[in-house]
């Protein structure tokens, strides 16, 4: 296992491109969404977005490349939505550990800052997805139940929550 070699550190706007150059190839050769990064304008405004209230967004790094991002979105009421958790193909699975590594960091951070309860949205395409969130306390809930100010995408079709116990 080498999951000493990834740092997972809070974004900074020089990590921008290389944030990018993970998620856009992901969208559009690997889950075939015909996506820009001008089509997704909270990359763009990665601080203004994400790094607001209780929210954040991280990236991890192996040799001072970004391999992986997540995202936090602060939507009230003690509730946050998980959004661009992305693994670059070379860093996923247990070698590496990124997408777990990013997770704890999110799921500290978040517990640390009050956050109660996180939500997500994925595809029915995303079976890997699906497994690994549920392995980490996430449970499937329906699409009715979520706040009103969860950010609905047009390609999620399957929701998540997890609940953060106090401390």
């Amino acid at each position: 296992m080498n999951t000493s070699a990834i740092r997972i550190q809070r974004f900074e706007p020089a990590d921008q491109p290389g944030v990018i150059d993970v998620i856009v190839p992901i969208q559009r050769e690997e889950f075939g969404i015909p996506i820009t990064a001008a089509d997704q304008p909270d990359l763009a405004a990665i601080p203004d977005f994400y790094q607001q209230g209780t929210g954040d967004f991280w990236v991890a790094r192996h040799a001072g490349t970004v391999v992986g991002t997540i995202g936090l979105k602060d939507i009230g009421n003690g509730q946050a939505a998980l959004r661009k958790m992305f693994v670059a193909a070379a860093f996923r699975g247990r070698e590496y550990g990124v997408a777990a590594q990013l997770l704890t960091r999110l799921l500290t951070d978040a517990r640390a800052r009050g956050v109660r309860q996180i939500l997500l949205g994925t595809t029915d395409k995303f079976l890997a997805a699906h497994r690994f969130y549920e392995k980490h306390g996430f449970r499937e809930i329906p699409r009715d139940s979520l706040p009103a100010s969860f950010p609905l995408m047009a390609v999620d079709s399957r929701f998540y929550a997890r609940e953060l116990p106090d401390g």
